[in-house]
């Protein structure tokens, strides 16, 4: 159980900042610099929903302030600070430290700050508002996608769909691929330079959070235009492929989301650069579709099949 001692926000904090630990609120403690833009975002995790009752402190620190820093890095934001909000009912002493200590790995991984922190009673949820900059005409955006540009994805998909189902007993995998694809559902990798390094490059992108079908729908929707994709060009890790051949690679690829790769497009124009910033991303990247002006999002095979798609995740669908 948590006692009055852990309920206080130092007890959250602890090295995870260098001064004035326990505050409520910061003042002053993020200075946008001469032509910068500041850059928001905010997400709440949920036990049992965004991550599992199981999962430790330490992994559901760095993923909350995994999935914000994502969002910054779909803006092609540098991130600064995370601000955390942690409800809880019966955790262990031992289960805050390890979330202190998750937030500590975060703020040196990614040399920002955390800078206030509150803990509640209630249900296990944990709230994170990440800020950062970036210059606002270079600031990545969803609604300039147009006909005619290519849509790429960063590094894999689905993988975190195939940690789900392990961890819930659905299959077995040895303990190298296991501890891969735990590693890819509990602790995603913000793509921060990928993100910096399309700056007045993409002409839209977006973070794979809900599933490429619904994410990458939100940038069609959003600049008024439709796309074509081909499934079997569809980034998949080795663990993937020989897991889950065929169908159930590519549903969980285009519908399970929790990735956090990015999905972008790019004119034709653009490519020649982007070539030359390849090195800068840190990940692989692949050309999986084209933006046309026909609505809505079209999947395929290299032969011409159709393939239908699942409904992406809905945080509010039955």
């Amino acid at each position: 159980m948590i006692d009055a001692d852990e309920m206080r926000p130092e007890a959250l904090l602890g090295k995870a900042k260098s001064e004035d630990p326990g505050n409520d609120a910061a003042v002053g403690r993020v200075a946008v610099p001469a032509g910068e833009a500041l850059a928001l975002a905010i997400d709440t995790l949920v036990c049992g929903v965004h991550f599992r009752a199981e999962a430790k402190g330490e992994d559901v620190a760095v993923k909350a302030v995994a999935v914000n820093l994502s969002d910054l890095a779909a803006m092609g934001a540098v991130p600064v600070a995370v601000v955390v909000a942690l409800t809880a009912e019966t955790l262990s002493g031992s289960w805050i430290e390890g979330f202190r200590r998750g937030l500590a790995q975060s703020a040196r991984a990614f040399s920002i700050e955390v800078a206030a922190a509150e803990i509640t009673r209630g249900h296990l949820t944990v709230s994170v508002e990440a800020t950062g900059y970036v210059p606002p005409e270079a600031a990545l955006r969803r609604n300039g996608a147009r006909p005619g540009d290519r849509v790429y994805v960063t590094g894999t998909l689905g993988d975190a769909g195939l940690g789900l189902a392990m961890a819930k007993g659905e299959i077995s995998l040895p303990a190298g691929e296991a501890e891969y694809v735990l590693e890819r559902l509990d602790r995603p990798e913000p793509r921060l330079a990928a993100g910096a390094a399309l700056r007045g490059v993409a002409s839209a992108a977006i973070d794979v959070s809900d599933g490429l079908v619904g994410d990458l729908g939100h940038i069609l929707e959003q600049s008024g235009v439709g796309a074509s994709v081909n499934v079997d060009q569809l980034p998949l890790s080795p663990v993937m492929t020989s897991c889950r051949p065929g169908d159930g690679a590519l549903e969980l690829a285009l519908s399970f989301g929790d990735d956090y790769e990015l999905c972008f497009t790019l004119p034709e124009l653009a490519l020649p650069t982007l070539q030359q910033r390849l090195p800068q991303f840190g990940c692989s990247v692949t050309e999986i579709g084209v933006v046309d002006d026909q609505p809505g999002l079209r999947f395929r095979h290299h032969d011409g099949r159709p393939f239908q798609a699942r409904a992406a995740y809905d945080h509010f669908g039955s």
